[in-house]
C-alpha cells in the first residue's frame, strides 16, 4: 500500500506533506496517532501518512472507534487493523456502547474524543480525516442554526478539544473528498462506505445533499470552504479584541473555587459582539462545556444580565452583585454527580482530588447539607450559591472534607482547565 512518489507539486502526497509541515513543522513529534474509521477519507489519510512518516522517521499509531451501531462495524475495524498490520503500524480498536441518551451523533463525537484521550498515552497529536467537503457541510449546518462569525468559521487544522489533553490535527482540510476517494481507489486501498452517510435523518447527510443541489447556483464546496476560511480570519480578529477587553474586565479568576468575576459596567460599555464572545467563553470556562452556547440562548442571557438579572446556561450560573458579575458552576448541573474516593479522583470531569482516603467515602457536590456542616466559613469562601457546586468528600451524609473551603483533612484539590487563565482561554475560542 506504499503510495507512489509524487510526480507534481500538486500531488496529494506533496500537499499532505506541506500541510503537515505547516501545522506541526519543523520540529515534528516522534510519534503521531491517526483516527481511522475505515472510510475512504480516513484510509486515504492512512496511506498518505504512511509514506510521509516513513520519510520523516515518525512512528504512527492507529486507532479505530467501533461504535457498535451496525453489525458490520467490528469487521470494518478489523479491516483497518489488518491493513495496519500489513504496513507495519500498531492498531487498536476501542469499543463504545451508546446508552441511548441525547443526540446520537453528538454523543458519538464526544465518546470518540474521550476514548482516544484515554488510549493515546503520551502521544500529543492525533490526525483526523476531515476534508474540504466537511468544511463546507459544517458551514451549511451552522448557517441553518443561525450561527454568527464564531460558528461559521472554518474548522481549525490544529486545535485542542476542550477537556482533553491532545491536539486534534486535520491535515486534509484543503483536499476534496472526491480527490481522497480517487486516491484510495487508484491505490486499491480497502475501504468501506458507512450506510449512515446516506441516512437523511442526520444533519450532515442533508447538508451534503443540499450542497449538491446548490452547486447550480455557484455555491460549491470550494466556495463555501473559502468563505469559512475568511470567517475564521474575522473570528481571530474579534477574539483578539475580546481578549484585550478581558484584561481590564476580569476582577477575579479563581482556580481554587472555579469562580470568575467580571466588571459588569465594563462589560456593558463594549460592543455587543465582544459582550457575547466574553460571556460565551466565561460560561465555558466555569461550566467546562466543550461547545459554545446557541446564539439565541446566549443573547437571551446577555439581555437579562444587562437588564440587572442573572441566569444559568451551559451548567454555569451568573449572579449579579452591585458592579460585579460572578460566574460559577451551577449546583443543579452537578447535584447528582458522585464518585468513590481514591487516588487521582476526577470529579465532574474537572476536579482532581488527592489526599487521605478511606474506603467507602464519596465525592460529590457540597450542596446545602454540606454547607450547613461547616461551622465557620473561611474569609475566602465564595457566596453560598457558588459554594454549593464545589467538590466535597462525604461519609454517607456526613461531610468529611471540602478542600476549596479548607475544611477537613488536608487534600490537594486541583481544577483542570484548558488554559492557564481565562484570557488565554478566550484567545483560543
Amino acid at each position: 500500500m506504499t503510495p507512489t512518489r509524487p510526480d507534481t507539486h500538486n500531488s496529494l502526497e506533496a500537499r499532505f506533506a506541506a500541510s503537515m509541515g505547516a501545522i506541526l513543522g519543523p520540529d515534528f513529534p516522534p510519534r503521531i496517532a491517526l483516527a481511522v474509521s475505515g472510510g475512504g477519507d480516513s484510509m486515504a489519510m492512512l496511506a498518505l501518512a504512511h509514506g510521509w512518516a516513513r520519510v520523516m522517521g515518525i512512528a504512527l499509531h492507529v486507532v479505530t472507534i467501533d461504535h457498535g451501531l451496525r453489525a458490520a462495524s467490528a469487521a470494518e475495524a478489523a479491516m483497518v487493523g489488518a491493513e495496519c498490520a500489513a504496513i507495519g503500524h500498531p492498531h487498536a480498536t476501542l469499543r463504545w456502547n451508546w446508552d441511548g441518551q441525547g443526540n446520537l451523533q453528538d454523543a458519538a463525537r464526544a465518546a470518540r474524543l474521550r476514548l482516544i484521550d484515554d488510549w493515546r498515552g503520551d502521544i500529543a497529536h492525533v490526525l483526523f480525516a476531515h476534508s474540504r467537503d466537511d468544511q463546507a457541510e459544517t458551514l451549511l449546518m451552522r448557517l441553518s442554526r443561525g450561527s454568527g462569525v464564531e460558528g461559521l468559521s472554518a474548522m481549525a487544522p490544529l486545535r485542542r478539544p476542550q477537556g482533553h489533553g491532545f491536539w486534534q490535527v486535520r491535515p486534509l482540510l484543503d483536499i476534496s473528498r472526491a480527490d481522497l476517494r480517487h486516491y484510495a481507489t487508484t491505490l486499491r486501498l480497502p475501504f468501506v462506505d458507512d450506510p449512515s452517510n446516506d441516512d437523511p435523518r442526520f444533519d450532515r447527510v442533508r447538508a451534503r445533499r443540499a450542497l449538491a443541489a446548490l452547486a447550480d447556483l455557484g455555491l460549491t464546496a470550494d466556495g463555501l470552504a473559502d468563505t469559512a476560511a475568511r470567517m475564521d480570519r474575522a473570528r481571530t480578529a474579534l477574539a483578539a479584541r475580546a481578549a484585550s477587553v478581558a484584561h481590564t474586565l476580569v476582577v477575579q479568576d479563581d482556580p481554587a473555587t472555579g469562580q470568575l468575576v467580571l466588571d459588569r459596567d465594563g462589560l456593558a460599555a463594549v460592543e455587543r459582539d465582544t459582550q457575547l464572545r466574553l460571556l460565551a467563553a466565561a460560561l465555558q470556562w466555569v461550566g467546562g462545556g466543550p461547545y459554545r452556547p446557541r446564539a439565541s440562548a446566549l443573547e437571551g442571557l446577555l439581555d437579562r444580565i444587562l437588564g440587572g438579572a442573572g441566569g444559568t446556561l451551559l451548567g454555569a450560573q451568573v449572579m449579579l452583585a452591585r458592579d460585579r458579575l460572578r460566574l460559577f458552576r451551577e449546583y443543579a448541573a452537578v447535584r447528582d454527580h458522585s464518585s468513590p474516593t481514591g487516588p487521582d479522583v476526577l470529579w465532574d470531569g474537572r476536579w482532581r482530588l488527592n489526599g487521605p482516603t478511606v474506603d467507602g467515602l464519596t465525592t460529590r457536590a457540597l450542596g446545602p447539607a454540606g454547607w450547613a456542616q461547616i461551622p465557620e466559613k473561611p474569609d475566602h469562601a465564595p457566596p453560598y450559591e457558588a459554594a454549593l457546586g464545589l467538590p466535597a468528600v462525604f461519609d454517607g451524609d456526613i461531610l468529611i472534607a471540602c478542600a476549596p473551603l479548607g475544611f477537613g483533612p488536608a487534600q490537594e484539590c486541583t481544577l483542570l482547565r484548558p488554559a492557564g487563565s481565562f484570557v488565554a482561554f478566550l484567545q483560543l475560542r
